[in-house]
């Protein structure tokens, strides 16, 4: 299993637009690495939705339900991603940044990459900082 962060902005695409949809197609990903790093993801994957440009907070959790397939730009893909839960407390970019564990992540390093990987441990850290 590997683990991931998706940005989206919440005007575009919200955290309450994926709990009410429940199932959505992660599209519109228009950056190379963004769209290899979307070619990767396996069904199953986990993901934490990341509010972008307003909030600036991991939301919650989706899975991976279907693997990339083309988007309507022919040169990039895109994947369903399935709504799992809600964090008990949305974590803000702010505190990621100021854990030391955290620093060399790609949201730290690459802030404008829009879908990016995470180690595992990574991902168990934000999880464990909206406990």
């Amino acid at each position: 299993m590997n683990y991931w962060l998706v940005k989206t902005e919440p005007n575009d695409y919200s955290w309450v637009d994926m709990q009410k949809d429940g199932i959505t197609s992660w599209s519109g990903v228009r950056n190379y690495q963004a769209r290899n790093n979307l070619k990767t993801m396996k069904k199953g994957d986990l993901v934490l939705f990341y509010h972008s440009v307003i909030g600036m907070q991991v939301m919650g959790i989706v899975s991976v339900e279907k693997e990339f397939y083309p988007d309507s730009d022919p040169n990039f893909v895109c994947v369903d991603v399935k709504f799992m839960e809600s964090l008990k407390n949305p974590v803000s970019l702010s505190a990621i940044k100021a854990n030391p564990k955290l620093a060399d992540i790609a949201l730290v390093k690459h802030s404008r990459l829009s879908v990016m990987p995470l180690k595992k441990e990574d991902y168990e850290e934000i999880l464990r900082m909206s406990a």
